[in-house]
Parts: structure tokens; C-alpha cells; sequence
């Protein structure tokens, strides 16, 4: 019996250490991102900008979290960049089933580097989880230290934490995070959905390197007032990045207004601002890309619902 336990003891052990040690996949043809004022650049100098989708719930729409998706996404939609949003809240989401949010997480973050593409992994929360946030981030740096494809955003949405509650997390997280991985690019979240940059930019986080904060807009509800807001905060030298975008309401439902859409695009381009338009799902609401009977990977023109087309176009337009 003990020989029979010391087995098992020693095949999890084992398994912890697949799960946690460095990947050994290529980065080739993927150079380090460098926060630079407020743009991202690589390590000539030239400056970069990332644009591509992001995965829905992985407690949801686990279906997609896999290697054959991720690759669909590079060569059919041309995307740079992927975002695998690992749920932490919800019944099923990682607070409660972590083994399931690893391998979703971990699938599609190998199957991005392995392709060329640049991966956010993304604690698609909208409360504080310290302790557990440090724990998991901890741990997934170990996972890709040194794999410059990686991109970690520590908190996609706060929604009713002040901005100093916000800052004192994130600095909690990014120390647990440098102490392993001194360069990687690190993503902040910002109060109200991700909204309230311009509290950020006036009392940003401090003594820390290669750290940029979100920006989310959902075009029919964030409007002028929102751009005026980023311009607020870029004028002050908070650095940007759009780590979820649609054309929608903030609700993810309604009508797409196309105007405000190709607003926000104008004003990407023109602040060379990176982004991921919401969501590879198949939830009847209008940000889902997909409907129910598409398949898993290798997408059809009937698969795709109009904001997946949308979005797939804008990727796709040199």
C-alpha cells in the first residue's frame, strides 16, 4: 500500500511539473515587447501594434479553447494577437474547477506561440481575488518565463473597486509576477469596466517597468465621451492597450453601430493602440461570432455571424 501511494504521490508530482515548468516551444519570428512612452514597440525600436480577437468564457465556450482554433485564427482571420479570457468567478470558472482553466488556457497559449502569435491570458474577473490571482500568476509565469509571446492581464474588469483598491492589487500581482519573469509585458485593469483611465493616468503605478492599462469600449454605449477620456490619459503618458472591443452596446446585445465601430478604429490607427474585438462564442447576442452550429475550428462563411464578418474583415484589410 505505501509503495502504491509513494507511486501516485510521485505521478502527481509529476504531472505539477509538466503543467509549470518552462514550455519548450518556438518563439521564432516573436521578439519582446517594450513599453516605450505610451506605445508598445519590439527591440529595434519600431513600434508594434497587435490586433486580434478574444476567446469568450473559457467556463463557457471551452469548445474553442483549442490548438486547431488558435491556428484557424492566424491563417484564415490573420490575427496577430489572441486573448484567453480564463474565467474566475462563475460556476465551473477557475475559483472552482482550476484544472479545467489550465488546460483551456494552457492549449490555447501554447497552440499562439507555436504559431507565431502573441497570447494575452487574461483573469477575466470583475471582483479582487488576490491571494488566488498571485497563486495562479505565480504559477503560469513559471509556465512561459521567458516565451516574449506572452502577455498576462491581471484583471479584466473591476466594477465596483475604487482605483486605489485596484493600484494595491496590482502591485501585489506584478511583484509576484517580476519576481519570476523581470520583462514580460503586464496588463492593469481600470475601474468601471475598464473605463476610468483617466483616474489611472492621474495616479498611475509607480517604479515598474513594461506595464500598460486597458481600455474596453463596446461602440453603441462608449462614444466621444470615452475617446476624449483616452486622450486625457495618453496625453499624460499612460500607455493603452484594448484588451476587449466590440460594435455593440455594453451589454453585448443590439445593433452594431458600424459609425462609432469605425470611429474607434480611426482613432486606433491613429494612436497606434493594439486591440481583441469580443468573442469567439456561439451566445445568441450579437458579440458572439459564432453560431451554435458552427464547428469548433476551421470556420465556413455560414458559421459566422455579422459581427464575426465584421471583425474577421477588419483583420483580414491590409
Amino acid at each position: 500500500m505505501k509503495r502504491k501511494i509513494s507511486r501516485l504521490l510521485a505521478y502527481i508530482f509529476v504531472c505539477i511539473s509538466l503543467l509549470y515548468t518552462g514550455v519548450q516551444v518556438s518563439a521564432e519570428g516573436v521578439e519582446r515587447l517594450i513599453v516605450k512612452g505610451t506605445s508598445l514597440v519590439n527591440e529595434k525600436g519600431e513600434e508594434v501594434v497587435l490586433k486580434g480577437v478574444s476567446f469568450g468564457w473559457h467556463n463557457w465556450w471551452p469548445r474553442f479553447y483549442n490548438a486547431s482554433a488558435v491556428k484557424t485564427l492566424k491563417k484564415d482571420w490573420n490575427c496577430t494577437l489572441i486573448r484567453a479570457a480564463m474565467g474566475v468567478e462563475p460556476e465551473g470558472a477557475y475559483l472552482s474547477n482550476h484544472d479545467k482553466a489550465l488546460k483551456c488556457i494552457t492549449e490555447v497559449a501554447d497552440a499562439a506561440i507555436e504559431n507565431n502569435m502573441y497570447v494575452i491570458i487574461d483573469w477575466h474577473s470583475h471582483g479582487i481575488h488576490t491571494d488566488e490571482a498571485k497563486s495562479f500568476f505565480h504559477d503560469i509565469v513559471l509556465r512561459y518565463k521567458g516565451v516574449p509571446n506572452v502577455i498576462y492581464e491581471i484583471f479584466n474588469e473591476p466594477v465596483e473597486d475604487s482605483w486605489d483598491d485596484v493600484k494595491e492589487y496590482a502591485e501585489e500581482v506584478i511583484k509576484v509576477i517580476r519576481e519570476v519573469d523581470k520583462e514580460a509585458l503586464i496588463l492593469v485593469g481600470t475601474p468601471h469596466w475598464d473605463q476610468d483611465v483617466h483616474l489611472a493616468a492621474d495616479n498611475p503605478i509607480k517604479n515598474v517597468n513594461n506595464i500598460m492599462y486597458t481600455l474596453h469600449f463596446y461602440a453603441a454605449t462608449h462614444r466621444d465621451f470615452l475617446r476624449e477620456r483616452a486622450d486625457y490619459a495618453l496625453k499624460k503618458g499612460l500607455p493603452i492597450f484594448v484588451s476587449e472591443c466590440a460594435g455593440m452596446e455594453a451589454s453585448g446585445d443590439g445593433s452594431i453601430d458600424i459609425v462609432e465601430w469605425n470611429k474607434w478604429q480611426s482613432w486606433m490607427k491613429k494612436n497606434k493602440i493594439s486591440w481583441a474585438a469580443w468573442s469567439v462564442s456561439d451566445k445568441d447576442e450579437t458579440c458572439s461570432m459564432f453560431y451554435p452550429t458552427a464547428p469548433d475550428y476551421s470556420w465556413k462563411d455560414k458559421d459566422i455571424k455579422e459581427w464575426g464578418n465584421i471583425v474577421r474583415d477588419e483583420l483580414v484589410r491590409k
